[in-house]
């Protein structure tokens, strides 16, 4: 948390999936890393707002089950038929959590930081009123340019792929 959080103020949020990958070893695989360093660059910008992190690594499949996920996708398998591959859906992720965490904290009026249809729902189920959503312009690279489209084409995320 970065500041005061108003009810009456849309205060910037970011609902942050764990990557150790990306936000600890900035990984070339994700823009995950790079979308944390962007959020908190804006929340300190702006003067207040707020990170939940939340711990699901992998899409909620955990780090050992995320690396084995990576071996497929090194193969040419893309992010979400890695993850059927090891076993599992392609998001087992839950964001209820996370939105009681903002409300929680005060919030009543958000500008969410995120790209994710899912996690945008949730904060707006939970009461929350979704004043803007705010694109995370993260430096791109080449890398995850096919986990990008796969977000977007797969998953419905709301990014601009070429």
């Amino acid at each position: 948390v970065k500041g005061e959080l108003r009810p009456d103020r849309p205060s910037l949020v970011r609902v942050h999936s764990q990557c150790m990958t990306g936000d600890v070893f900035r990984s070339v695989k994700c823009d995950c890393g790079r979308q944390l360093r962007a959020a908190l660059e804006l929340i300190e910008r702006e003067g207040h707002g707020c990170v939940v992190y939340q711990q699901q690594e992998g899409r909620g499949i955990g780090i050992i089950n995320k690396i084995r996920a990576y071996a497929l996708q090194d193969e040419g398998a893309d992010t979400i038929e890695a993850n059927e591959r090891v076993g599992f859906e392609a998001d087992l992720r839950r964001y209820e959590q996370c939105a009681e965490i903002a409300s929680g904290l005060g919030l009543r009026r958000v500008r969410v930081m995120s790209d994710n249809p899912e996690k945008i729902r949730a904060l707006r189920l939970a009461g929350l009123e979704v004043v803007e959503r705010v694109r995370l312009e993260v430096e791109p690279h080449d890398c995850f340019t096919g986990y990008l489209k796969t977000k977007k084409e797969k998953m419905g995320h709301l990014i601009n792929v070429a």
